[in-house]
């Protein structure tokens, strides 16, 4: 009983860590990054033990080759001087010396061929590794940006969506509108109509007599003949008349 309720709080508290690492990737990431920087350096150190001992086999042989060079000497030296004794202590110890530098020659051989394998397998696995991570950030921020265009299109189509809905309203305003302005336009007209305008049309008439009679008061006044009428000699010939018999009587 107990070993099934704390697998159900594992599986619990495993969804929990899953939903943060899909909420927070960039923070995965970057532990993933960590982690791999910490295994470059513990690769790198087991590379740097596997150099030093390739480095020592490599002394072991320049130090073993030069013995051998000095006992085949020494063998050839007491040969020819007839220390057959000598000689053959010297042969004895060369012919193990040669087994002992093969057998390190070997080794050496081995190692720095295990060193350049290893080498070859960082490099791969660290491009690898490198590609993936800019692979995973390229697609985070991908990721991110089509999230926050999602929800720019989701929040232009919930305002389509509203303003849509008071479309109705809208049109409720525009028809109550339209009718308040043809009954104000009917008012007008029927305003319009029922003026009396013969009652406007007598004074005006009297107006433009008025002035008419004014207009030819004046011009009759100042001896101007209006336009369209006559000038008449009459009233002229009769002023000079009147003023002869006051001249003759003198």
């Amino acid at each position: 009983m107990f070993s099934r309720l704390a697998n159900v709080f594992k599986g619990i508290l495993s969804l929990f860590i899953k939903d943060l690492e899909r909420k927070n990737p960039e923070a995965l990431l970057e532990l993933e990054q960590e982690n791999l920087r910490k295994q470059i350096a513990n690769f790198n150190q087991g590379l740097a033990a596997h150099a030093g001992l390739a480095e020592r086999l490599m002394s072991q042989v320049r130090k073993q080759e030069t013995e051998e060079r000095e006992l085949h000497a020494r063998t050839t030296a007491h040969l020819r001087a007839g220390n057959k004794s000598a000689a053959a202590q010297n042969a004895l110890r060369l012919q193990t010396l040669a087994r002992e530098l093969e057998e390190n020659r070997r080794q050496l051989a081995q190692a720095e061929e295990t060193y350049q394998n290893l080498t070859k397998a960082r490099e791969v696995a660290v491009a690898a590794a490198r590609a993936k991570i800019d692979a995973l950030k390229g697609a985070i921020n991908d990721l991110r940006m089509k999230t926050a265009m999602a929800e720019m299109n989701e929040m232009a189509a919930g305002m389509v969506s509203e303003i849509g809905g008071s479309g109705d309203t809208l049109n409720r305003l525009h028809e109550m509108v339209e009718e308040d302005r043809t009954k104000a336009a009917g008012r007008a007209r029927m305003a319009r109509d029922a003026m009396d305008m013969s009652e406007v049309n007598l004074k005006e008439a009297e107006m433009d007599a008025l002035a008419d009679q004014a207009l030819a008061d004046f011009a009759a006044k100042e001896g101007i003949a209006l336009p369209g009428q006559e000038t008449s000699e009459a009233p002229a010939a009769t002023r000079s008349m009147g003023g002869n018999p006051q001249s003759e009587s003198q």
